[in-house]
C-alpha cells in the first residue's frame, strides 16, 4: 500500500473533517481540528494520501506543564475505517514526532492505549509525575523528544482550550 505523508494544505480542511467524522462516533474531533486550526493551535497537521485521496490525519497542538510551554499533545489521529490496520496511523504519528523533533520540540503527551503507543516510545505519564486534566489514568502517556524537557516536578498537563469542547461532548 503506497501512502504519502504530507502537511495539510488549506484545501484539505473539508476532507480532514470528513476523515474524523468517519472515524469517531460524533463530529467532535473534526470540530476540534477546525477549532485548533482557527485559533492557530494546530501546530503540526499531517495527512496520509493514497491515490490522491486523504485517508488519514494526525494533529499536534501545544500543551503546558507546570507553566512550561515546551510540549505538544498528539490528538486526534484518525484513519478512514476502510483503511485501518494498514499502518497508516503509525506512519502519520511517526512523521509527526519526527517533524516535532526537527523543530527542536520538548515533549509529547497522548491519551490512548498504552500497548499501542509504547511502540513510539511513550511511557506512563505518571512516571514523569505528569497528570492530565481528563482523568486518563494509565491511558495518559508521555515521551521526551529532547532530554530534560519535561519539568522535573511534573504537574498537570493543560491542553489547548479547544479541547474543552470534547469534554462538553462527552468524548474526552
Amino acid at each position: 500500500m503506497l501512502i504519502d505523508i504530507r502537511p495539510e494544505n488549506p484545501s484539505d480542511k473539508e476532507t480532514i473533517r470528513a476523515v474524523h467524522v468517519a472515524s469517531f462516533p460524533t463530529a467532535a474531533e473534526g470540530q476540534l481540528v477546525d477549532a485548533l486550526r482557527t485559533s492557530g493551535h494546530l501546530s503540526i497537521s499531517l495527512v496520509g494520501v493514497m491515490e490522491n485521496e486523504i485517508v488519514g490525519h494526525v494533529a499536534f497542538s501545544p500543551v503546558v506543564a507546570s507553566g512550561v510551554a515546551d510540549g505538544m499533545g498528539l490528538a486526534p489521529v484518525a484513519v478512514r475505517p476502510e483503511f485501518r490496520r494498514c499502518g497508516i496511523a503509525e506512519r502519520l504519528i511517526r512523521a509527526g514526532l519526527a517533524e516535532y523533533q526537527q523543530l527542536g520540540g520538548g515533549f509529547v503527551v497522548v491519551l490512548g492505549d498504552p500497548s499501542y503507543y509504547r511502540r513510539f516510545g511513550f511511557t506512563l505519564a505518571i512516571q514523569w509525575a505528569l497528570k492530565d486534566e481528563y482523568g486518563g489514568g494509565e491511558a495518559f502517556q508521555a515521551m521526551e523528544i529532547r532530554a530534560g524537557s519535561i519539568p522535573p516536578e511534573g504537574g498537570v498537563v493543560r491542553y489547548a482550550s479547544e479541547f474543552n469542547m470534547l469534554e462538553n461532548e462527552g468524548a474526552a
